[in-house]
């Protein structure tokens, strides 16, 4: 019955007029899956060479949000001032310290890492074309007039995949990558740093959002120093974290009809894989129909959700 009555309300979502659609439809706590989906290689490769394992990895990092209230008391606050429940921007920190990366052994080596990259010269470039003159090119001139950074960041990756990412333009080729691969990761590829694992396009979408609600300065593509700075010092980074959580949330109520906020696995999921306007595009399509498809977690969304007594607990 309640699946039925899921599709008859997301069905009157799509067809209702503008300024009458339904409320979002809750998505079921728990995981759609029973057993957790295959971990990335890349993940296992990592923990194999580091001589550890998931398992040592997760109670890393537990241990370390037990342990430390300082850090606990900045993730409440920073979770209320986003509208968000702590317990998103936990399962995301869990999340990426059991999977990408291993937990320092207290918040103040966050600050330390933080500090070192301090004053580096560095640029967000390929192949010596400084982004800010990449996306001067006429191909975006769509995306001009954007005053919200997230939507301009946005239409830009938007226009990298379609007009660049793979292809031959002006002569010059342009790998198959993601934009932020290509031009925001100038040590090497796959990089994020921080507590909260921001990478620099992200931040860089995120900046108004972070600037309203927590009062950090706008971030600059030119300014490719002051982005690390702010995806590294943990204090801010915590904003950047729960901004993209609150982005995420709004953009599946907005899009896909369907309300996040009560199951972390599929927050902590778009947290790790990103592009949550998108992804909540493609959800609403597969339910245009009135069918019900809701969205699933990942491996890593699939550890939150397995874990959440746990974890709820650390609140």
């Amino acid at each position: 019955m309640a699946r039925i009555i899921s599709a008859i309300l997301l069905a009157l979502l799509v067809m209702a007029p503008a300024g009458l659609q339904a409320a979002p439809v809750a998505v079921p706590a728990g995981n759609r899956n029973a057993e957790q989906p295959a971990i990335p290689g890349a993940s296992v490769r990592r923990t194999k060479a580091g001589k550890t394992t998931f398992d040592v990895k997760y109670e890393k990092v537990r241990d370390l949000l037990a342990s430390d209230k300082r850090l606990m008391s900045k993730i409440r606050s920073t979770a209320s001032a986003y509208g968000i429940d702590p317990i998103h921007m936990i399962g995301a920190i869990v999340g990426e310290h059991t999977y990408n990366v291993d937990a320092y052994d207290n918040l103040q080596s966050y600050y330390v890492k933080a500090a070192s990259y301090a004053g580096n010269s560095f640029r967000f470039a390929y192949k010596g074309e400084d982004v800010d003159d990449f996306v001067a090119r006429p191909e975006f001139a769509e995306c001009e007039g954007k005053d919200d950074s997230y939507a301009l960041w946005t239409c830009r990756e938007d226009v990298w995949n379609a007009k660049f990412k793979g292809r031959s333009v002006g002569g010059k080729s342009y790998p198959d990558n993601r934009f932020s691969a290509v031009f925001f990761q100038p040590f090497y590829a796959g990089q994020t740093f921080g507590l909260g694992q921001i990478n620099p396009l992200t931040a860089l979408m995120m900046s108004d959002l972070v600037a309203q609600k927590s009062g950090y300065a706008k971030l600059d593509e030119t300014d490719a120093a002051g982005v690390y700075k702010a995806i590294m010092d943990p204090d801010i980074s915590l904003a950047f974290m729960a901004a993209v959580i609150r982005k995420s949330i709004d953009d599946y109520k907005s899009i896909a009809g369907m309300d996040i906020s009560t199951n972390p696995g599929v927050t902590a999921t778009l947290f790790n894989v990103g592009n949550s306007r998108q992804r909540a595009q493609a959800l609403a399509r597969k339910n245009a129909g009135g069918s019900t498809v809701w969205p699933e977690e990942n491996y890593y969304g699939w550890l939150v959700n397995d874990r959440l007594d746990e974890l709820e607990k650390l609140l």
